[in-house]
């Protein structure tokens, strides 16, 4: 199988609810999310996809979603949430709200559902999508191995 991957950073805050250490506190990170592609056959210019389209899709909604935003978890008990998500909306960045705790696992998984839907139509399947909070750290969302698309 040959993939392309693209490599896409955004900074953003977020706190996990319950958390027993430091990271129940609001803190930012660099986030960065590889994103890979397979495709059924390479296309007539040699390529899986156009890293450019990827960047663009992908990049475009993380530039307008969570580039200098807020991931939270939505009823997140903090008392200061409500503020956090007024001063955002003042700001003209809104909050962006998971049903889930906002860790890089669930993240990861989120991206790849939306990565999915953005490229529907380019002929391309996502296979994984690898996401770094720190740069030692990193969770990867994978699509089962025996399942094309």
């Amino acid at each position: 199988m040959i993939t392309c991957t693209r490599r896409l950073e955004w900074d953003a805050m977020h706190r996990i609810p319950r958390h027993e250490s430091k990271c129940a506190a609001f803190h930012g990170h660099r986030y960065a999310a590889e994103i890979s592609c397979h495709a059924p056959a390479l296309d007539d210019r040699g390529r899986v996809i156009d890293f450019g389209v990827v960047k663009e899709r992908v990049g475009g909604w993380i530039d307008q979603h969570w580039d200098h935003t807020a991931i939270l978890m939505e009823g997140d008990p903090d008392p200061a949430i409500m503020a956090l998500a007024a001063s955002n909306a003042a700001h003209g960045r809104p909050v962006y709200w998971m049903p889930v705790p906002p860790t890089a696992e669930n993240i990861a998984a989120e991206l790849a559902a939306i990565a999915e839907r953005l490229l529907s139509g380019s002929g391309v399947t996502v296979v994984s999508v690898r996401l770094w909070e720190t740069p030692n750290g990193s969770a990867e969302w994978s699509r089962d191995r025996g399942v094309d698309g």
